[in-house]
């Protein structure tokens, strides 16, 4: 199985979890006399299940992405990498969202408002990073397609 594999399929069993959660919050009570549609023993069961083979596959994942490298660097390191990097990036945008936004004056007599900073030329480092994020992205996408997980 390819790591990318392994990934949508936790995705998947994340996604079932949510749906198990629901469902027992949709039984966790009924009326007197009533019964619930589906009996809370057994999606707790199945809960048990589902998040057992989840925390198999994320520890075979976490094991894969410290094993993989390419060019010395580990695959867990282009990840952190990615995710700061979009941190970053996401921070500059706001913050440059804010310093490019213009001030409307009603007069001349009320006070100039002015950027404290050269907006374009921040801007063209943030499509800089853009860049950098896409390619290292696209870079573990390649990755994730072609190694295989590797089961501890």
């Amino acid at each position: 199985m390819k790591l990318a594999e392994a990934l949508a399929l936790r995705a998947e069993m994340k996604t079932k979890m949510n749906n198990i959660q629901s469902r027992l919050n949709n039984n966790a009570k009924v009326q007197e006399g009533e019964k619930p549609a589906e009996n809370p023993y057994t999606l707790i069961k199945e809960l048990d299940n589902v998040s057992n083979e989840m925390a198999r596959f994320i520890k075979n994942i976490n094991y894969t992405n410290c094993m993989t490298t390419e060019n010395g660097v580990s695959l867990t390191d282009m990840i952190a990498e990615k995710d700061v990097l979009k941190e970053k990036i996401t921070v500059m945008k706001n913050f440059l969202s804010n310093a490019g936004a213009v001030v409307n004056r009603y007069s001349n007599t009320e006070i100039k408002i002015h950027s404290t900073v050269d907006v374009a030329e921040l801007q063209k480092k943030v499509d800089a990073m853009s860049k950098q994020l896409r390619e290292l992205d696209m870079n573990i996408q390649r990755i994730n397609w072609t190694v295989d997980l590797i089961e501890k």
